[in-house]
């Protein structure tokens, strides 16, 4: 009975001791299936560091106004008898643009006009009775003054069909006519928009810690939404001697020749302030930087060989840099990142140390130095 039970006893632990082994055995192949396995990929856009030239500016946005502008308008009140312009044309100073009626104005001129002649004659005759000494003195002063009076009475009048006469104060292009013939137009009515368009002024504002920077004199480049692949030249003409106190901005005038007149009035414009000549700088787009309170990091692709020594993977190290100056899309790279490198352009967020990684540039935006986003 006893070498029965150690039978039985001996087969059980012979059983478990088997069932055992190949448990350890399931475990360990596992487990060095998980050490050869590659975790799957990540899909990410890439971007190889490149150099580029580039200058130290600063940016800002203004709008472009005219030299001179003005919307014209009659100082007297009166019916429109004769309009000498065309919407659109290019007039000099002093050209005729509106005529009001003047017919009554004229009327009484010619009869202060005689009136005056009347007073000059009487003048005459009182001087010569005076050098006679036959009248007073004081007879010879109310003449004069009489004379005055007159002649003062038709300057008046003068002067009224003078301002019922409307010419271009400056040289420049008109804008589109806002009155009619035969129109009764009151005190500050407009007649239209006279612009002087070359030159012209970009009217902008930078912080008051650029201040240091910036000297009347320095180029300035502008750009506007109208033209996006045309950039106009000017100089920085005029800075305001006093700060916003509530913006703690300064505002600047640049001006510009503007030849072709191409810019207008009122256009929203990109400003930038040349500070320095060219200098190479190295470049990566904004969107590859990872920004945190410790520091600015890019993640750097790099191969790896797998343990198995036949499969090469794209890993990622992320890699401090300390970046400077923007343009557009790119930012200057100062520290931390080789030219060549190639570093991860979007999916950041989903990186870490090591990970392994896909590369895909198909969907990825381009970066541009001047964006300029549709509107649809």
């Amino acid at each position: 009975m006893k070498s029965k039970i150690k039978l039985v006893s001996l087969a059980v632990l012979l059983v478990f001791g088997t069932l055992a082994g190949i448990k350890i055995l399931q475990i360990r192949t596992m487990m060095a299936a998980g050490k050869a396995a590659v975790p799957p990929a990540i899909t990410v856009s890439s971007f190889v560091s490149r150099e580029e030239k580039w200058t130290d500016s600063l940016t800002a946005v203004g709008s472009i106004s005219a030299e001179q502008g003005v919307t014209v308008s009659p100082e007297i009140a009166g019916t429109v008898s004769e309009i000498a312009f065309e919407s659109g044309a290019v007039v000099a100073k002093g050209d005729l643009l509106v005529r009001l009626d003047t017919s009554l104005e004229e009327a009484q001129l010619r009869a202060v006009e005689a009136q005056v002649e009347l007073a000059r004659l009487d003048d005459e005759r009182v001087r010569q009775l005076r050098a006679s000494n036959i009248i007073s003195q004081s007879d010879l002063d109310t003449a004069e003054a009489t004379l005055k009076q007159q002649q003062g009475n038709a300057d008046a009048i003068r002067a009224t069909i003078a301002k019922k006469t409307i010419r271009a104060p400056f040289a420049g292009r008109l804008g589109i006519r806002l009155v009619n013939l035969g129109e009764l137009l009151e005190v500050g009515k407009s007649i239209i928009s006279l612009q002087s368009l070359s030159p012209v002024h970009a009217d902008f504002s930078l912080p008051q810690q650029n201040l240091a920077q910036i000297k009347t004199g320095q180029p300035v480049r502008v750009s506007v939404d109208t033209y996006p692949d045309k950039r106009f030249e000017g100089v920085l003409t005029a800075i305001n001697p006093d700060v916003d106190s509530t913006t703690r901005n300064v505002r600047l005038r640049a001006t510009l020749e503007n030849r072709e007149q191409l810019l207008q009035p009122g256009m929203f414009a990109k400003m930038e302030v040349i500070l320095s000549a060219e200098q190479a700088v190295q470049v990566i787009p904004a969107t590859a930087i990872l920004s945190a309170t410790y520091g600015d990091s890019v993640y750097v692709i790099e191969p790896k060989t797998g343990t198995t020594g036949t499969n090469a993977v794209l890993v990622v190290r992320q890699q401090f840099v300390r970046t400077g100056a923007t343009h557009g899309d790119f930012v200057s790279v100062l520290a931390g990142l080789k030219v060549g490198e190639r570093v991860v352009n979007s999916g950041l967020f989903k990186l870490h140390n090591g990970m392994v990684v896909e590369e895909n540039n198909e969907l990825a935006p381009k970066a541009s130095e001047k964006p300029n986003p549709s509107d649809s």
